[in-house]
């Protein structure tokens, strides 16, 4: 069992000596939804790797929860190399970071939550999850993600910053379970394990958009708990969906705080 993934090089002579950086997406996206933010780095950082999550894209029949993910996308690259990923994407990075430390050399999580901490709030967010994940079976893809981008949550994203091609690669069956395996609800909180990447000196960089301030604290807190190895940027007037929002800023970030040498193999 494979996951789909576009592999982009580097352009001629700009990608020596560096890792791929592998780009996670969040929810009903795909590899595909990345295209702001890869226009945005051309000529200025390595080879990406763009994976389709389980039950996204070209992976929408593979069933997989967080960990599991982690397994598949650890095959992706042959050593240390930089990741990056947003909401979903970034939850999935933090996996990756801790079940195969080897293969992270440094990690961006963009609009990323360590989990939810109190049981019965996971209880409830599972049986939430569980219904949305009903909701798009029964009305296909098209009329769920038109109430899934009228969320609040995505207020500051604009229809074209939305992607809402890219989104439509989906189907029914296989958001429906990532809902099912990969939501907040049936993610294990991981607040307690954040410290094993202070403790490694692993450099995380944390962005957020201004307007969403349930992650911009999410951001900090983790920072916090991570220690000395991370630092929080967050994206004036920008929503959740930051990087599509203010794709050239967050390139510029992700470029500054990945270096020009980042895990050479």
């Amino acid at each position: 069992m494979r996951l789909s993934a576009r592999f982009v090089d580097a352009p001629a002579g700009t990608g020596a000596g560096r890792a791929p950086l592998v780009l996670l997406h969040g929810f009903t996206q795909s590899g595909e939804s990345w295209a702001p933010v890869v226009d945005a780095l051309a000529g200025r950082a390595g080879p990406l790797v763009l994976p389709d999550a389980p039950g996204h894209g070209g992976s929408a029949h593979i069933e997989a929860d967080l960990w599991a993910t982690a397994d598949l996308l650890a095959g992706l690259v042959a050593g240390p190399a930089p990741w990056a990923g947003y909401s979903m994407g970034g939850r999935t990075a933090l996996h990756v970071a801790l079940a195969y430390p080897e293969r992270v050399a440094r990690l961006v999580l963009i609009s990323t939550s360590a989990g939810i901490e109190d049981q019965a709030a996971r209880r409830a967010r599972q049986a939430a999850d569980d219904k949305l994940a009903r909701r798009v079976e029964a009305e296909g893809v098209e009329s769920f993600l038109n109430f899934w981008m009228a969320q609040a949550l995505f207020a500051t994203l604009s229809p074209e910053q939305a992607g809402h091609h890219a989104r439509m690669l989906n189907t029914p069956a296989g958001l429906a379970s990532s809902l099912r395996l990969a939501g907040q609800g049936a993610q294990e909180p991981l607040w307690s394990r954040l410290a094993e990447l202070g403790q490694r000196e692993l450099p995380v960089l944390l962005l957020a958009g201004e307007q969403d301030s349930r992650y911009v604290d999410q951001a900090r807190r983790m920072a916090a708990t991570i220690g000395p190895s991370a630092s929080v940027h967050v994206v004036a007037g920008a929503g959740h969906a930051c990087h599509l929002e203010r794709p050239a800023e967050v390139a510029e970030v992700m470029v500054g705080f990945l270096g020009p040498g980042v895990a050479p193999y």
